[in-house]
């Protein structure tokens, strides 16, 4: 598997995770402890997904101007 296919699935998976994350945060049934928690491991997964977009990018950018 190429290392730009495994980027796009760990990216995927990490706004997967967030978004199950505000599911259980939708929940009013949730204790604000563990609303705490699981607002702190969304916000990981989604800088997590920010960082590989943000390095995606980078190479694109990268890969354009050495092709152009």
């Amino acid at each position: 598997m190429s290392k730009e296919i495994e980027e796009k699935l760990v990216f995927e998976d990490k706004i997967k995770n967030a978004k199950e994350i505000l599911e259980k945060l939708s929940n009013p049934d949730i204790t604000l402890t563990d609303s705490m928690e699981n607002y702190k491991k969304g916000m990981k997964e989604l800088e997590v997904a920010q960082k590989l977009l943000y390095e995606a990018k980078l190479v694109f950018n990268i890969e354009n101007k050495t092709n152009n």
